[in-house]
């Protein structure tokens, strides 16, 4: 079951809050009957393949999805930044059958409407744990985006498997203000909050602002967030009441945690996970938080390193080898992609994730980054790419750095980075800032080159995309 909090009438006394976004507020009550009452149109109609939502970050979103899951209607989250090539490609692939709510002009499926005030109170008997929850679309980075069928099964090992590992319960509120198309702000941000009872405050975008007036006890986000919160030492300072910070989606930086933790008491859990995976490791919230470092696997998960002959690889903090998992909240393949499924997935279960990674003797992982861009072989030598970009950072100066490995005849591929500078460090130059990071890491991690940048590209998640910079 996967929301047993709306399995039932909902008594007075407990009729509180249940989810705010961007200043509309649903009660429980609230909740549980629009849901309900889209339940009950989608069974009505006959529909039950998937249905598309344009994710916004509305209320509406959220009943739609929360209504078609009731339903056992799989949902097909849409980015409402989709281009319309995208947008063909995700409603073709899935195979959407309808929009739920709102959709864009020329969609060219019909739409089912989705009511804020509507209410419907039968029993909607619950789906099957086996049955599919939603087709999540990966991101694109090596060729379409690919269809990744999510269970009901696996959205609640993988959210009671957090709820563990951070002490999540209904006590808490919960605060972010990411994207409702993604594992991090749909599947943790949303559903989470649901499954667990824990009010949820989505604050439209995620501004230092917003965050700071939110009074949450639990917050979410992305690095880029964190770190324009560490630059606002007013908005930080208003988390200190907070019980839990997270972030995840992409590699927090050590000196934004760092400064996070000067500024707010709060030393950042960092977590991992993926489309294809949801999330599997994360630190815990009674363990160390070890900055560059994502924690332990949830319970049911099982991760090995492995090197490019298929052999084991140590675990012992520095040994760098490919990562693969398995557990619960494991897909267990794309949609009709019977080629790259069996590329990723093994026999045995096992999924290849496509990063590299270092585990220490006590279990703790760290993510070194994807194998594609981040794993640089030079001059004999396997470096990852996160190891010189934290260097970088630690120089006043350098406000963004990304490191790729570039093609070249003598060392294979040579490391160069990509660094935006503060504004008032345009005067810092190459040769200092390879000089600088000469002073902590060892000779072949230094960048041959520093290429100066206005920004660096980045995805609605705020991942850096290196492919545009290797491109």
């Amino acid at each position: 079951m996967l929301f047993p909090l709306l399995s039932a009438p909902v008594p007075t006394a407990d009729d509180g809050p249940a989810v705010t976004v961007d200043g509309v507020t649903l009660r429980r009550s609230d909740l549980l009957g629009a849901s309900t009452a889209v339940a009950e149109r989608l069974l009505g109609l006959g529909v039950r393949g998937p249905v598309a939502v344009w994710a916004t970050p509305s209320a509406a979103t959220v009943v739609a999805i929360v209504g078609a899951l009731r339903a056992g209607v799989p949902i097909v989250p849409v980015p409402p930044d989709s281009g319309t090539g995208e947008v063909a490609h995700l409603l073709g692939d899935s195979g959407a059958q309808a929009w739920l709510g709102a959709s864009p002009d020329a969609a060219g499926l019909p739409t089912v409407p989705v009511r804020l005030h509507a209410r419907g109170w039968h029993h909607i008997p619950e789906p099957g744990a086996d049955a599919v929850a939603m087709i999540m679309y990966t991101s694109g980075t090596t060729g379409a985006p690919k269809g990744v069928p999510v269970t009901h099964r696996a959205i609640a090992a993988c959210l009671d498997g957090l709820a563990d590992a951070w002490g999540w319960t209904d006590a808490d509120t919960l605060v972010h203000g990411l994207p409702l198309f993604h594992v991090h702000g749909l599947v943790l941000g949303v559903l989470g909050a649901v499954r667990v009872g824990s009010p949820l405050v989505h604050t439209g975008r995620p501004t230092p602002a917003a965050y700071a007036a939110a009074g949450g006890t639990l917050y979410f986000g992305v690095p880029t967030v964190w770190s324009r919160i560490a630059a606002d030492p007013g908005a930080a300072a208003a988390l200190r009441g907070a019980r839990l910070l997270v972030s995840g989606s992409a590699p927090l930086p050590v000196p934004v945690f760092e400064r996070i933790r000067e500024l707010t008491g709060h030393e950042i859990v960092e977590r991992y996970g993926m489309t294809e995976t949801l999330i599997t490791v994360s630190t815990r919230a009674d363990g160390e938080r070890r900055p560059g470092w994502v924690g332990f696997p949830l319970d049911g998960v099982e991760t090995r390193l492995v090197g490019d002959d298929g052999a084991a690889v140590r675990r012992d903090g520095e040994s760098i080898g490919s990562l693969q998992l398995r557990g619960p909240m494991v897909a267990s393949g794309y949609l009709r992609r019977p080629e790259a499924t069996a590329e990723a997935w093994g026999a045995d279960g096992w999924f290849t994730t496509g990063d590299v990674a270092v585990i220490d003797a006590g279990g703790m992982h760290r993510i070194v980054g994807r194998a594609s861009t981040d794993l640089i072989k030079t001059g004999g030598f396997r470096v990852g790419a996160g190891e010189i970009e934290t260097a970088l950072l630690a120089h006043d100066a350098v406000r963004e750095a990304a490191v790729v490995g570039l093609p070249d005849d003598d060392l294979g591929q040579r490391v160069v980075a990509f660094v935006v500078v503060e504004s008032d460090g345009a005067r810092v130059d190459s040769s200092t800032l390879i000089e600088f990071v000469g002073r902590t890491l060892s000779k072949h991690k230094r960048p041959r080159e520093i290429r100066f940048v206005v920004d660096l590209p980045r995805n609605a998640m705020g991942k850096v995309q290196k492919k545009l910079l290797l491109d």
